[in-house]
């Protein structure tokens, strides 16, 4: 099978749906966005060497690849993503924040290598939120996708807080 098919060559590509619509459109900019963002919290996992932290990104990236299938508007039968996704996003959150020092100021993003690519992925998850609120200004959007992206955007910086404060950096 090859990879290419020259479907796209006019600018163009096809939703899950079965509908084509230009590449620059919103839709497909977030789908996009979403995808980066998976990809940024597979490159914090090739940073980490901690094994429950791993397990942790490994299903928000299995979350993402489900969200992007509702994005793109799959009309096929999707696995169910409802509120008990965010719910596990807050318990992380919660736990994390546990361990940590209240936070007293804004931090610069930065520190180990583990946590500034945290700190990037949130940066992206914050675009990504943004791209589906436009999104949803317009058409219709899967009523999940915005409060995911936000919880998980304050995830994945408690996350790199935790990063730096296990090798004690303070950024």
């Amino acid at each position: 099978m090859k990879i290419y098919t020259k479907t796209g060559d006019d600018g163009t590509t096809l939703l899950c749906n079965g509908k084509r619509v230009p590449k620059n459109s919103i839709r497909v900019c977030a789908h996009g966005d979403i995808d980066e963002l998976n990809s940024s919290i597979g490159l914090a996992i090739s940073f980490s060497k901690d094994e429950n932290l791993k397990n942790i990104l490994q299903d928000i990236q299995r979350d993402l690849f489900l969200l992007s299938s509702y994005i793109s508007l799959c009309d096929k039968k999707l696995p169910k993503f409802d509120n008990s996704k965010i719910a596990k996003l807050e318990l992380i959150i919660d736990e994390t924040n546990a361990l940590l020092m209240p936070l007293e100021n804004f931090i610069i993003p930065g520190g180990t290598t583990l946590a500034s690519t945290l700190h990037l992925a949130r940066t992206i998850c914050r675009r990504a939120e943004r791209t589906c609120i436009d999104l949803a200004k317009n058409e219709d959007i899967f009523k999940l996708a915005i409060p995911y992206l936000n919880r998980l955007s304050d995830l994945l910086f408690m996350l790199a807080r935790k990063a730096n404060n296990d090798i004690d950096i303070i950024v």
